[in-house]
């Protein structure tokens, strides 16, 4: 029986395996491996191969076919792999089943982001957040995922009359969700009562999917040196700092990146954290307009915010890293003309689409960020002209 209480281990060898489904293409299914693999690297494992194979319905018992497990099978033991890596949800029957056949430890999506959710939590809010998401996984899955759960309630009494082990187990993991809820209910009362305390200031959070340049942003904008690094989650917490631009202040937060396929147990233990979201008067979207699928990123990210009922606030969108952007589309041999035609086109049907409600920045090189102080202003001035219009000295 694999241990299923296994981490990822740095630099571990891992395969990763996608199904394209009725109404995925095979070009989509490419790029939600290519994000795995770059999960799969932030979490410290090395992804060796991919493998992909069209199913119309998943199989309920090895999710792939049998003939592609047994090619997954011989590749793995030739290779010397130690981790399999499935794009989507596993049941834990199905996890039971892969791993009899392959002899190695594996896991899907949901799983390798909770291993790296788990890794990043620094607080003891964020990590109860992760350990009660882990457990809500973990609740479904047991039958397949362990032969028995350590026993944290003790030997005798434990068990009861005619109770089998795996509704022990259950019931053992029914035991910490409840405390762990309690637990967060009561830090998340104290949450609530440090942002009440933070008095009559105009809340402004910076939203968007995961490694599109939050903490950089936030670094510059309010002179903190906020944790940022190229790698998937770098920051867990929330943090706020109060900005003042021209006499004006306000508070701006820096939130956890989104991802598709984001587990709906993470939504949900990261609630808390989520409400800095629903509390802010204005959202600041930053977009990474250098990454080819930026705008499936933008419709995930607004899927969410639609999910927390936040989508009718006033957005800023910032599309973050231009100076990547052009070095990926502009070639040295492109004439200027030609470059400034593309740029103010794209400039011009995003300004149409948000209602001039955005910013083209690259926030390494500190480009246009005076323009995007102006459009956060802006707004925050107006929210202090309708919320309190007797604060008239930060108006002007």
């Amino acid at each position: 029986m694999i241990d299923r209480k296994q981490e990822i281990q740095q630099e571990e060898r891992a395969v990763i395996v996608g199904v394209v489904q009725k109404g995925q293409t095979d070009l989509q299914v490419e790029e939600y491996l290519d994000e795995l693999t770059f999960l799969a690297e932030t979490a410290g494992a090395v992804t060796i191969k991919r493998f992909m194979q069209k199913l119309s319905h998943p199989d309920s018992k090895t999710f792939v076919g049998k003939g592609k497990l047994q090619e997954i099978k011989t590749y793995v033991q030739e290779r010397n792999i130690t981790l399999v890596i499935f794009d989507d949800e596993l049941t834990g029957a199905q996890i039971m089943n892969i791993e009899k056949e392959l002899g190695i430890y594996t896991i899907d999506r949901s799983d390798l982001i909770l291993d790296i959710f788990a890794r990043r939590a620094k607080t003891a809010q964020a990590k109860t957040q992760v350990e009660l998401a882990q457990y809500q996984y973990i609740l479904p899955r047991l039958k397949g995922m362990w032969k028995h759960l350590e026993r944290q309630g003790g030997g005798v009494g434990t068990r009861g009359p005619g109770e089998t082990e795996i509704e022990t187990d259950r019931r053992i993991v029914k035991d910490k969700i409840a405390l762990l809820r309690k637990r967060l209910a009561e830090i998340d009362k104290q949450a609530f009562t440090q942002r009440k305390d933070r008095g009559e200031f105009i809340r402004v959070a910076l939203v968007g999917y995961t490694n599109v340049g939050k903490s950089t942003l936030m670094n510059i904008l309010s002179k903190r040196d906020v944790f940022a690094e190229n790698k998937l989650f770098a920051t867990l917490d929330t943090t706020t700092s109060k900005v003042v631009f021209e006499n004006t202040p306000f508070l701006l937060s820096d939130t956890v990146g989104f991802i598709r396929k984001l587990p709906h147990h993470l939504v949900e233990s990261f609630k808390s954290t989520l409400d800095e979201v629903r509390e802010s008067d204005v959202l600041l979207h930053v977009v990474d307009i250098s990454h080819p699928q930026y705008e499936d990123h933008m419709s995930v990210v607004n899927k969410t915010l639609q999910d927390l009922k936040c989508h009718d606030k006033p957005v800023v969108t910032i599309f973050n890293k231009m100076d990547l952007y052009e070095q990926k589309h502009f070639d040295e041999w492109l004439e200027d003309e030609i470059k400034e035609t593309i740029l103010q086109e794209l400039k011009e049907r995003w300004e149409n689409e948000t209602q001039g409600q955005c910013v083209f920045v690259s926030a390494t090189e500190k480009r246009n960020l005076n323009e995007l102080r102006t459009q956060i202003l802006e707004n925050v001035r107006q929210l202090y002209r309708i919320r309190y219009p007797y604060k008239t000295e930060y108006l002007y």
